[in-house]
């Protein structure tokens, strides 16, 4: 018998063009009109459930309810994630996957990333004290790319480090764009692809010698359930899975300088070098910016679910960036207040930056612990290791931006190495 309870509608044909317009607030703005955390909307010509917060979050990971596979829409497939990558698969075969990744990151090698970004750094702000004005994100998407690839044993000469960075770039930047952008970002990730695709022939064909243990040799040598060494082209596509999050940290390396700038009593408490607030700080700006606005998946079956009822195949779209700001989760969501994380019980489902649930089992991102690892070092260096000074510039960023970045993406003079 049918439940009685009726979904909280917006009424309409279509609001794809609304989302690309309102961004990061698009399921924000219709949860608080239609007073509800669950509603329905229509995207991209099909229906959409629309979830949000920390119940809603723990629900749409639940693996035998939502399945990942032929959810992702063509155009993000193509600039952002890759085809036949690990964000698209279910059941034995996602958590096979899934431990590769999880595999490559143990303490050791998180600590080996922590080192690669410190020296990086020290090296990028050698050459920044004689340049007239940083453009901070565009050299924390160089350097970003150098610490990736020297991570994940990818060989990257000299000449290749502009485009290569380029490239990883714009598979980020573009999967929300529409036309020329797009399709721009098609080809950056069809020249990235290729290249790795032709490194990977060569190591399986011992034309090229890689260190075992490293990262592109793990992946390249990764068998399926079958006990196939996976195809070439979706080891290059996990490969990118590894080197595309690393250079997108360099969005919130610019919120680590625009939270600095803002809140300057948080950053006298960071000149304590206390670790434990470093921490605090980190978390908050990864859960006060915006990163990824929202996730999606398809019904596995028919449910219900508070009363309303959940068809199978019906897609189901999880506020990520509503969800961090949920004020049944946290007070004052919309202040910045990093001692929020003080006494913080850490839950898999209310602080969902980089997506939520079990890192193993579930969908949440193999690359957290990184990103955490890599920022840390970066907030470091903005605070203890170098000074500088912000020039006037347009801090904003647009909430229908995605990713939205600062206008001026963190413009940096008078860059000087801190001595001793």
């Amino acid at each position: 018998m049918p439940n009685e309870k009726a979904l909280p509608k917006e009424e309409g044909v279509d609001h794809t063009l609304s989302l690309l317009k309102e961004g990061y607030l698009f399921l924000a703005n219709r949860r608080n009109t239609l007073n509800s955390k669950v509603f329905e909307t229509r995207v991209l010509g099909k229906k959409a459930i629309c979830l949000s917060g920390k119940e809603a979050a723990d629900l749409f990971y639940d693996n035998k309810k939502f399945i990942r596979h032929g959810v992702v829409p063509e155009r993000v497939i193509q600039t952002l994630f890759g085809k036949g990558g690990v964000q698209g698969l279910d059941g034995e075969e996602h958590t096979h996957r899934k431990k590769m990744f999880m595999s490559v990151m143990t303490k050791e090698r998180l600590q080996q990333l922590a080192d690669i970004t410190g020296q990086q750094f020290a090296m990028a702000v050698d050459k920044w004290r004689s340049q007239e004005q940083v453009v901070l994100f565009e050299e924390m998407q160089l350097l970003l790319t150098k610490v990736a690839c020297e991570w994940a044993g990818v060989p990257l000469s000299k000449d290749q480090i502009q485009k290569l960075s380029k490239d990883l770039t714009s598979l980020f930047e573009t999967p929300a764009a529409v036309g020329p952008r797009n399709w721009g970002g098609r080809m950056s990730r069809n020249r990235i692809e290729k290249s790795l695709i032709e490194l990977v022939e060569a190591i399986r064909e011992e034309k090229v010698t890689v260190s075992a243990d490293s990262i592109l040799s793990i992946f390249a040598t990764h068998r399926d359930l079958d006990n196939h060494l996976l195809d070439k082209h979706v080891v290059a596509v996990e490969i990118l899975n590894i080197l595309r999050p690393i250079v997108a940290v360099s969005i919130f390396v610019n919120f680590l300088a625009l939270a600095l700038h803002n809140y300057p009593e948080d950053r006298k408490k960071l000149e304590t070098g206390d670790p434990a607030y470093a921490q605090m700080f980190i978390q908050e700006v990864r859960r006060f910016y915006p990163f990824f606005p929202f996730t999606g998946a398809t019904t596995k079956e028919s449910f219900t679910w508070k009363g309303y009822d959940f068809e199978e195949g019906t897609l189901t779209l999880l506020d990520l960036y509503g969800t961090n700001h949920d004020p049944d989760e946290w007070e004052n969501p919309d202040k910045f207040l990093p001692e929020r994380f003080k006494d913080w019980k850490e839950s898999p489902f209310s602080f969902i930056p980089q997506g939520g649930g079990d890192f193993v089992m579930g969908h949440r991102c193999a690359g957290e612990w990184a990103t955490v690892e890599i920022l840390k070092v970066c907030l470091d260096y903005l605070v203890n290791k170098l000074t500088y000074t912000m020039p006037p510039q347009d801090l904003s960023y647009s909430m229908s931006d995605i990713p939205s970045i600062p206008k001026s993406k963190i413009i940096l003079t008078n860059v000087e190495p801190i001595k001793g």
